[in-house]
């Protein structure tokens, strides 16, 4: 059999190589298109996204700085459950509560880095459908993809980078470096065109609006009749043969020109857009803000990710505690501060938030609307293509770089005999976790089918015009029933990214523990950096947390996603307990230590 169950990591990484693999896992390039929609359909707080990004950097600064200065302390492979071991065993007393320790936060990881994947995974399957949808109409809806063919995207999907991530770390960071600063250079390109297509068009001048049907931006209105479609009545818009949209006349015959507006609700009250710049980055109401940052937590996670390679860096006291902070900075407040900001600030008439929230990709939307803005009718839509082919590349990198990271962290565990099944060996040739890599890939194809099975539901149900102009077949139409049934059943995608958000907020509230325990009584001891900063991040944790609990019954954002969350972790958490003491006592293990291990380093 190709592996070896002891053998050590090769460390070939420097601070670029460690800075690129955290970088690649924040990614703006995918989560700018990935969170939006998901960001959109979060009920009525959608108006403080860009606000709920701001706090939820906050929260992973302060989490940020206390994984660096554990990484001075404790440089190894493991991330957070490697910390906790060493954390207590450096201490006079707490020493015998180390297993314990690591085990809970091991195994809390596991809830982010086991599910989190499987979200970059069902993000695949969507924005392929999307692909699909915009070059063959007639086979399937872009804003509405197939159910099954975007199940099929995800598993082959997942399983491919697990065989990249097989092959090696080395290969890994390679594809990492190249995809970041393509998917970075293209984002940045959308988001100045977004803010010109903003500055060039005033409120009352001719402009583009949006047709999810053909996929194109127009300038004239368009000609709507009313009609009863299963059994509503709604405006469906005419159209011709080919499915573009009839252009409303006046008396004299000729189109009706779109005439672009900035109006913040319509009528029912429903946010459209921002009138003003000051109203994308004021928060509305702190609770929406709250809200907005159990989702925002999504395109941040990651920065903690290369402190589970310190065995594979170089010089992992100096570098690892620099790619931690760097990647973060960077890629939250130079990019996604930008580009989030950017496309608040588009929204319109011709693409409102409400339309947002109707489609598989809504960036890929404005896309093609300020694509053709800027380079004539008709050519947004291969400007849109270009930049989801860099979404594609960034997908690759996000979802390669924290299958690489989750594998690790079961690797750790495996190694210390903490998790059966082989999960301590490493490949022969690539030396690389290739066990857990493998099982990685088959939970994240089976999360991903969840997360796109309904990705659709509750706020983001298409209306019952959108549902009738879907193609007919197993692929595009399958899983699509009326816009009642679809918006009574939970969004899956929004349910699992916010059970891997949890764990996320789990992991770094316990991470911020283990600094505190870390640095007491230590000769480097300083209040700010291990006293106070960890207490804000714990407490910013924990009031997320929070948010699951209380939102949902006092009417803010969604209530099916957060409970059923909050579910998936409370089994999560019972599993663990029992396996805990069964698989100790299988071992002989006791759950408070009877003999002091010596410390690392």
């Amino acid at each position: 059999m190709a592996e070896v169950t002891e053998g050590q990591l090769k460390p070939t990484l420097g601070l670029t190589g460690l800075t690129s693999n955290a970088m690649a896992l924040i990614a703006p390039g995918a989560f700018l298109w990935l969170t939006f929609y998901i960001q959109a359909t979060t009920g009525v707080t959608a108006p403080s996204m860009w606000m709920g990004i701001v706090g939820a950097l906050v929260l992973c600064l302060s989490t940020a700085v206390c994984y660096a200065e554990m990484a001075k302390l404790y440089p190894g492979t493991g991330s957070s459950y490697y910390f906790a071991e060493q954390a207590f065993l450096n201490r006079d007393k707490a020493w015998k509560y180390a297993r314990i320790s690591k085990f809970v936060v091991g195994w809390a990881s596991h809830l982010y880095y086991w599910i989190y994947p499987g979200v970059m995974v069902g993000t695949m399957g969507i924005l392929c459908g999307y692909l699909v949808g915009t070059l063959w109409p007639n086979f399937m809806s872009a804003s509405n993809p197939g159910v099954l063919f975007m199940m099929a995207v995800a598993v082959v999907f997942s399983f491919s980078i697990a065989y990249i991530a097989h092959r090696g770390i080395s290969s890994s960071t390679a594809i990492n470096m190249g995809i970041n600063v393509i998917q970075i250079t293209a984002l940045l390109i959308f988001s100045v065109m977004a803010l010109k297509y903003r500055a060039d068009h005033p409120a009352g001048s001719v402009a583009y609006q949006f047709d999810s049907t053909s996929g194109e931006a127009y300038t004239y209105e368009f000609k709507v009749t009313t009609a009863v479609v299963a059994g509503v009545s709604t405006d469906t818009i005419l159209r011709d043969p080919a499915g573009v949209p009839l252009p409303k006349l006046d008396a004299a015959g000729k189109p009706v020109p779109f005439k672009i507006s900035y109006d913040e609700k319509d009528a029912t009250g429903a946010f459209l857009a921002h009138p003003n710049a000051l109203s994308v980055i004021k928060p509305h109401n702190i609770s929406w803000v709250f809200t907005q940052m159990t989702v925002a937590i999504l395109i941040l996670v990651g920065f903690e990710s290369v402190t589970a390679m310190g065995g594979e860096a170089k010089n992992a006291k100096r570098d690892v505690p620099i790619a931690v902070l760097v990647s973060l900075l960077v890629q939250g407040v130079v990019f996604y501060f930008f580009e989030y900001f950017a496309a608040n600030y588009f929204l319109n008439s011709g693409y409102t938030m409400v339309s947002a929230s109707g489609s598989a990709a809504p960036i890929g939307d404005m896309m093609v609307l300020v694509g053709d803005a800027v380079f004539g009718a008709g050519n947004g839509r291969t400007f849109m293509l270009f930049e989801a082919f860099t979404v594609f590349l960034a997908l690759i990198g996000t979802t390669l770089s924290c299958m690489n990271t989750g594998a690790r962290v079961t690797y750790a565990m495996g190694k210390d005999q903490e998790l059966h099944g082989g999960f301590g060996s490493l490949h022969k040739k690539n030396q690389s976790p290739h066990r857990a890599i493998w099982t990685l890939a088959a939970i994240s194809a089976v999360l991903g089918c969840v997360a796109v099975s309904v990705a659709f539901g509750d706020g983001g149900a298409p209306t019952a015009s959108a549902i009738a102009s879907i193609p007919h077949g197993i692929f595009s139409s399958f899983g699509y029933t009326t816009h009642e049934k679809m918006a009574a059943l939970p969004n899956t995608l929004l349910m699992v990214t916010l059970a891997s958000n949890f764990g996320t907020f789990i992991l770094y509230g316990l991470s911020c523990i283990l600094c505190i325990v870390a640095y007491h009584k230590h000769p480097n001891f300083s209040f700010i950096r291990h006293m106070a900063i960890p207490c804000f991040g714990l407490l910013a944790n924990l009031g997320c947390m929070c948010a699951y609990i209380i939102f949902p019954f006092i009417g803010i954002g969604t209530k099916m996603e957060p409970l059923l969350a909050l579910g998936i972790a409370a089994v999560w958490g019972i599993y663990g307990g029992i396996y805990f003491i069964t698989a100790g006592k299988a071992q002989g293990k006791t759950a408070l230590m009877q003999e002091k291990q010596q410390p690392a380093g």
